[in-house]
C-alpha cells in the first residue's frame, strides 16, 4: 500500500508521522495549516477542471459536505454577532475567528479533503501502522510510569502560536486527577479513547486481515490505557449499535429487533433500575470528575440562558469559579461549549449536519462497507460530544473527518 498522489502522500507521511509530531509539540499547529493548504489545492484543481476532465478525475463535491461547510460558517457568523453584543473589539473577533479556524473550521476542511483522490484504503493502512507504533510505545509509558519518572517531559517552544500549553505538552505518563493515565500522542486521557474508538472503526476497512487484527487490537490498548469510561463503553456499544443500524434492510434483523423491543417493554422497570444503577456506577468510578463536569454544565446552562441565548458569549471565561476548580466554562462537553459560546445558532448549526450524516450514512451503510465506517464515526463523536469538547481537539481526530468526507461522497 503505498500514497499514489500529492494529497495521498500528504495524510499517508502525516499519519505515520504522529509521534514525531508529537515529540515536536507540532500537531496543533501543523494539522491545521495541513488541512487548509490542502483544501487550496482542492480550489485549485476545481479552478482547472473543465468538461474535458476525465471523469475519474474530477472533483465533485457532495451535498452532505456542502451542509457541514455551511453550517461551520453558520458557526463562525454567531461568533461574531457574539462579539458585536457584546461590544467586543475587532482584535479580539480576528483572534477568535483565528480560533475558530483551527478548531470548528476543520468540520468542514476535512469532509471537504475527502472529496479529493485519497483511497478510505490507504488511510485504514497508515491507522494500523500508527498502531503497531502506539503498541510499542505503550511499554514504554508504562515503565515509565512504574520508575515514576519526571512527567511532563517538556512544554514545546511551539506553544507560542496559541492554544493551552497541554496540547503542546510532552508525556511519557500524566496525572488526572490524582490518577496516573497514559495520553500516548494525545492532550488528555478521554482525547485519547476518542481517537480509539474512531480508529477502530477505520481498522475494520483494512482488507489485509493481518494488519487489521492489528489495527483494532492498537484500539483497544489504546482504549484501556486512557482510562476513559466512555471509551469503554463506546467500544462495547458502538461497533453493535452501528452493525445493528446498518443491517436495518433485512428482513430478520427488523423481525428480530421488533421482539427485542416487545420484551424489553415488559421488564421495562428493571431495564430503567439497570440503567440507573450503571450511571451510578458510572460516575462513582470518579466521583469527583463527574460532580466537577456536572457543575461545569449547570453553569454554562445558567448563563447562556440568563446572558446570550441567541448568540453566546463570543469569547471562552479561561478561569472559572473555584467550586470547578478554575476549569473554563463550558469545558468538558461540545454542546454546553456550544450554547455559552455560540448560543442557539451555534448548536443548531452543528446539531444539524450531525443529523443529516446520520441520516444519510444510515442509508449507504446498508450496502457499503465505508458507509458503515462513516456511520461509527459519527456515533462515536456523538459519544463523546457528552464528555469532551469535540471542535478543541479535531486537529488529533482528523483522519476520522476525512473518512467522513469519503463516505458522504460515495
Amino acid at each position: 500500500m503505498k500514497p499514489q498522489n500529492f494529497e495521498e502522500r500528504v495524510v499517508w507521511c502525516y499519519i505515520i508521522g504522529t509521534y514525531v509530531l508529537y515529540f515536536l509539540g507540532a500537531q496543533f499547529v501543523v494539522a491545521p495549516v495541513m488541512a487548509w493548504l490542502l483544501v487550496l489545492y482542492l480550489l485549485k484543481k476545481l479552478w482547472n477542471q473543465t468538461d474535458e476532465t476525465p471523469f475519474e478525475e474530477r472533483i465533485m463535491i457532495p451535498v452532505g459536505v456542502w451542509i457541514w461547510i455551511v453550517s461551520m460558517l453558520v458557526i463562525e457568523f454567531a461568533i461574531i454577532m457574539g462579539h458585536y453584543d457584546y461590544d467586543l473589539s475587532i482584535f479580539e473577533a480576528i483572534k477568535s475567528s483565528i480560533k475558530f479556524g483551527k478548531a470548528w473550521a476543520l468540520f468542514a476542511l476535512f469532509p471537504l479533503i475527502g472529496c479529493l483522490k485519497i483511497r478510505p484504503e490507504l488511510i485504514s493502512r497508515a491507522i494500523c501502522i500508527l498502531g503497531v507504533q502506539s503498541l510499542v510505545f505503550l511499554p514504554i509509558c508504562y515503565l515509565a510510569k512504574m520508575l515514576e519518572l519526571t512527567t511532563p517531559l517538556y512544554v514545546s517552544p511551539l506553544s507560542r502560536f496559541g492554544g493551552t500549553p497541554l496540547l503542546y505538552t510532552v508525556n511519557l505518563y500524566a496525572f488526572d486527577y490524582g490518577k496516573a493515565r497514559i495520553f500516548l500522542f494525545a492532550p488528555w486521557g478521554p482525547v485519547l479513547g476518542l481517537v480509539a474508538c474512531l480508529y477502530f472503526f477505520i481498522a475494520c476497512l483494512e482488507k489485509d486481515k493481518k494488519w487489521q487484527l492489528i489495527g483494532i487490537i492498537a484500539a483497544v490498548a489504546m482504549a484501556l490505557a486512557s482510562g476513559s469510561r466512555a471509551a469503554v463503553v463506546c467500544l462495547l456499544a458502538v461497533p453493535c449499535l452501528s452493525w445493528l443500524l446498518a443491517n436495518l434492510a433485512k428482513s430478520t434483523i427488523q423481525i428480530s429487533a421488533a421482539i427485542g423491543v416487545f420484551c424489553a417493554g415488559l421488564i421495562s422497570t428493571q431495564l430503567l433500575d439497570w440503567f440507573i444503577s450503571f450511571k451510578d456506577n458510572f460516575h462513582a468510578q470518579r466521583a469527583k470528575s463527574s460532580r466537577t463536569r456536572e457543575m461545569l454544565g449547570n453553569i454554562a446552562l445558567h448563563r447562556w440562558w440568563n446572558e446570550a441565548p441567541i448568540w453566546g458569549h463570543a469569547v471562552v471565561e479561561l478561569r472559572g469559579p473555584a467550586v470547578v476548580e478554575h476549569y473554563p466554562v463550558g469545558s468538558h462537553h461540545t454542546w454546553y461549549s456550544l450554547l455559552f459560546l455560540h448560543g442557539i445558532v451555534g448548536a443548531i448549526a452543528f446539531a444539524f449536519p450531525m443529523c443529516w450524516s446520520f441520516m444519510e450514512l444510515l442509508i449507504k451503510a446498508q450496502k457499503s462497507a465505508v458507509s458503515w465506517v462513516g456511520l461509527g464515526i459519527i456515533l462515536v463523536l456523538f459519544t463523546f460530544c457528552f464528555v469532551e469538547k469535540l471542535d478543541y481537539v479535531a486537529y488529533i481526530y482528523w483522519p476520522a473527518l476525512v473518512i467522513l468526507g469519503i463516505a458522504l461522497k460515495e
